[in-house]
């Protein structure tokens, strides 16, 4: 299956937590960093999902937002320290390419936001994920 979503991470499930109808999953990446999805239990059972289990995580580009330093005061539990590696800007938006450890992201933001940050390719730079707005898949 082919998706449009660019964000596609592999990782291994480094913890389940289960409610009544949501769990939490903490998906750490080859570079060591945790990324948390919130799902609903039902996925979790149904994709088989346990500790040690290899995934992939998938975000929308639109979902990631970018700090120019450390965040604090925000319930955003996704925090992934990464470099800027290309910036492509449109009309109004532009596609920032983020290289972090274990993989790379793109963040989909306004061209303003991108001159408000002084973004260039080197810049760090910090990926910031809700946890709802994380999708898992398995092989």
């Amino acid at each position: 299956m082919s998706l449009s979503i660019r964000n596609q991470i592999p990782g291994t499930v480094a913890s389940v937590t289960t409610g009544e109808a949501m769990a939490t999953v903490k998906v750490r990446l080859a570079g060591g960093q945790d990324i948390t999805a919130a799902i609903t239990t039902e996925a979790v059972k149904g994709l088989g999902i346990a500790e040690g289990a290899e995934v992939r995580i998938l975000v929308k580009s639109t979902e990631v937002s970018l700090a120019t330093g450390p965040v604090q005061g925000l319930s955003i539990r996704n925090r992934i320290a990464g470099t800027v590696t290309e910036i492509a800007a449109g009309g109004a938006m532009a596609s920032v390419k983020v290289d972090v450890e274990g993989g790379a992201l793109t963040a989909a933001i306004t061209n303003d936001a991108v001159t408000d940050l002084g973004l260039t390719a080197g810049s760090s730079v910090v990926a910031l994920i809700k946890s709802t707005e994380v999708s898992l898949a398995t092989a």
